[in-house]
């Protein structure tokens, strides 16, 4: 598992992380975009989007920070290096009768021109990339002058419940399970410390950077709808229990922890609520 920066990404690189998005897109658009969207709006009013603007969305995937910043009025473009993603998102943009341009593209190397749009986002998009800075820093050249960047991106995995409940399922299964590596950091959480993401803003040429931790509220019903949020949630998920290879039986008891754990943070009395910190940052051009 790749849990650093670099340099660049190789072909061969950019074309296993275009299947592995492609394999999920199915169920990352019906179980986890909608998810988001309400995050995507906390981070819209951050960044002053209003009616009229050209946004840009790196790492669009299936619309999460798109659909709501085309519903604002904004111009939209958004850009993914899975055209799987894509595909859902035309499909959700056509549906609410919404004009969204997509465009398959490398978030590393932006096929535009600088200076481009008002404002440039990404929410957990560019804070997956191998090389992160890099990421922040093409958003940055494509966004006008005294135009706005932001970043929308996952806190402390240790605070992340979601996480939590993932490897304490895990663990029922396989006692001696610890989680993902953490030092270095898997990728999701390379921007956990608000003031690295501080910054790398900074660090891109950003001016009067702010960022902000909120709390996400994310709710289930069951163990099952958390399982299919989670294993379609990111392929580092897939990752993990392909080289844990769980016999059926272990998969079987991580599915019933999961709903167990789920039940009994709802007591019967609706969903199960689990929170998540999401650093929001925003800096100016």
């Amino acid at each position: 598992m790749t849990t650093a920066p670099k340099e660049a990404t190789t072909t061969l690189e950019l074309e296993q992380t275009r299947a592995a998005w492609d394999r999920i897109a199915a169920g990352y658009d019906e179980f986890v975009t909608a998810t988001h969207m309400w995050l995507a709006n906390e981070g819209l009013r951050r960044a002053g989007l209003r009616p009229g603007m050209r946004f840009l969305d790196v790492a669009a995937g299936s619309g999460a920070l798109s659909i709501p910043a085309a519903r604002l009025g904004a111009r939209v473009l958004s850009t993914d290096v899975s055209a799987g993603m894509l595909e859902r998102l035309d499909t959700r943009a056509r549906e609410e009768g919404l004009d969204i341009e997509t465009r398959v593209m490398d978030g590393h190397a932006l096929d535009l021109e600088n200076d481009t749009f008002d404002i440039s986002g990404s929410q957990f998009g560019v804070m997956l990339f191998p090389n992160m800075p890099l990421g922040i820093r093409e958003m940055a050249r494509v966004t006008k002058p005294r135009g706005r960047v932001l970043m929308n991106v996952y806190g402390p995995p240790q605070q992340i419940e979601f996480f939590g409940f993932f490897v304490n399922a895990i663990r029922a299964a396989v006692p001696g399970f610890t989680g993902p590596p953490m030092d270095p950091p898997p990728l999701p959480f390379q921007l956990q410390n608000p003031e690295t993401l501080r910054h790398e803003l900074t660090k891109a040429g950003l001016k009067d950077v702010r960022v902000e931790t909120i709390t996400e509220k994310l709710e289930f019903q069951t163990g099952e709808q958390l399982w299919d949020w989670l294993t379609n949630s990111n392929p580092i998920v897939g990752m993990v229990l392909a080289e844990l290879d769980l016999a059926a039986e272990q998969t079987a008891v991580v599915r019933q922890t999961l709903d167990h754990m789920v039940r009994e943070r709802f007591g019967g009395s609706g969903p199960a609520v689990l929170t998540n910190p999401i650093n929001i940052g925003v800096g100016t051009k």
